[in-house]
């Protein structure tokens, strides 16, 4: 019957390394003489988190650390899971404390969709050591979990794969005679396995599935089996690189934007454009980025280029997809291109700052409309001097803000593009 096998495992779950040997990436974690690998190796069982994206091996390090203690692996998804299923963990964890003296190690995957309450659950057990608490997420700690979780656990960071990470796990797989394809006797063209490494994006996982597709797909030759690129177009179609749009990655990856720009390297803002938009940004996001971007890193060092920002914008929303995308990268490259100053920027925070400070200082009467008769008789507007009745347009020696207040200068125009003349210009009228 289809389906009936229940012995059946994916590949990556029978190609899951079962010692560090075999383990394949994270050397900044566990590389001989690194803090985790020498956890590990010393059966220095503690509470951790691992953060990374899908596909870095955090279920698998998990296990490892388990089989390296002797101690009982209980695993929970908190996709799945609630509140029944940690009482049930922790009971089984005191009756293996109290009656076989055993460990446990409590996995917990997706910890990030945990409640507060259910993240506050863990905590009294992991401080009496009922169990080694392990999480995973792919989300930032800082912002998904309680400050109370993350207290009492260490938090290791696992990174991407890199393409010949993948390309070793692929080959391993090929390899393989008892989990993987060793006695089915596949080839995989070189380009074909650059390809697939390249395309899975440093995701193992995804990378062993497509795999297992591939073998199932693969061409029957006189010497066993072959997978070339057509078999390859067919399955890797999802070429969407990890961007989870308004998850971690999307905040990373639009603060490349953004420091590139103002650091004026056109060519790495543009490859963050790019990266963002084949990760299915919505382009009127960047669009809207870019306008921000335009005052508060460019300002009057080049006016135009918030003129240039707006109106990609604005030709975005006529055009659609793909072209308007274009008007956007022309903006990203002028912005990065122009002369830079944040001196608006800054004069805003600190007149901000003033403004909240100062409380409701009242408007100097000389700065008063004053429409009706009775607001002339209360002096409103009197002895105001009219700017463009004044030698040079320039009342010399007229106040504008509160008298308790006092002059205050905010903005200081820096020594690029048009601000040079901006700054010459006041540095004359303040002179007066």
């Amino acid at each position: 019957m289809l389906f009936s096998n229940n012995k059946y495992k994916p590949l990556a779950e029978r190609m899951r390394p079962s010692n560090l040997e075999t383990f394949i990436g994270q050397a900044h974690l566990l590389a001989e003489g690194k803090p985790l690998q020498a956890a590990i190796v010393s059966d220095h069982l503690h509470s951790m988190l691992f953060w990374g994206p899908p596909g870095t091996g955090k279920t698998t390090l998990a296990k490892l650390i388990t089989n390296y203690s002797g101690a009982k692996f209980i695993s929970l998804s908190a996709v799945l899971a609630g509140v029944k299923d940690i009482r049930n963990a922790v009971a089984e964890a005191k009756l293996l404390r109290e009656v076989e003296q055993r460990a446990t190690v409590l996995f917990v995957d997706e910890v990030h969709r945990f409640n507060k309450a259910q993240q506050d659950a863990f905590l009294p057990h992991i401080e009496d050591g009922t169990f080694s608490f392990i999480g995973a997420t792919t989300e930032n700690p800082s912002f998904e979990l309680n400050n109370a979780l993350l207290s009492r656990v260490r938090v290791y960071v696992l990174r991407s794969l890199s393409g010949n990470d993948i390309k070793t796990i692929i080959k391993a797989a090929l390899d393989d005679d008892e989990n993987g394809f060793g006695k089915q006797k596949i080839t995989i063209e070189e380009d074909v396995l650059v390809r697939l490494s390249n395309a899975a994006d440093g995701d193992a996982r995804r990378a062993l599935n497509w795999l297992e597709i591939a073998v199932d797909l693969a061409l029957k030759t006189e010497s066993g089996l072959l997978i070339d690129s057509h078999i390859l177009d067919e399955i890797a179609t999802d070429t969407t690189r990890r961007f989870d749009n308004k998850g971690d990655v999307f905040y990373e990856q639009i603060s490349a934007l953004h420091k590139s720009v103002r650091g004026s390297n056109p060519d790495a803002a543009l490859y963050w454009f790019c990266r963002m938009i084949d990760g299915g940004c919505d382009p009127l996001y960047i669009a809207r980025r870019i306008v921000r971007i335009a005052s508060e890193d460019i300002g009057n060092a080049d006016p135009r280029g918030l003129t240039l920002a707006l109106n990609a914008w604005e030709t975005y929303e006529r055009l659609g997809s793909p072209e308007g995308e274009l008007c956007i990268a022309q903006a990203i490259i002028y912005l990065a291109s122009a002369a830079k100053s944040n001196a608006v920027y800054k004069a805003y925070k600190i007149a901000m700052k003033d403004a909240k400070k100062s409380g409701s200082l009242g408007v100097p009467m000389h700065l008063r409309n004053a429409p009706t008769q009775l607001m002339k008789k209360m002096d409103y507007g009197k002895d105001y001097r009219y700017a463009h009745d004044e030698t040079e347009g320039f009342a010399v020696g007229e106040c504008y803000f509160p008298e308790e207040l006092g002059e205050k200068i905010y903005y200081e125009p820096v020594d690029r593009g048009l601000e040079i003349k901006i700054a010459q210009k006041l540095k004359y009228l303040r002179s007066q």
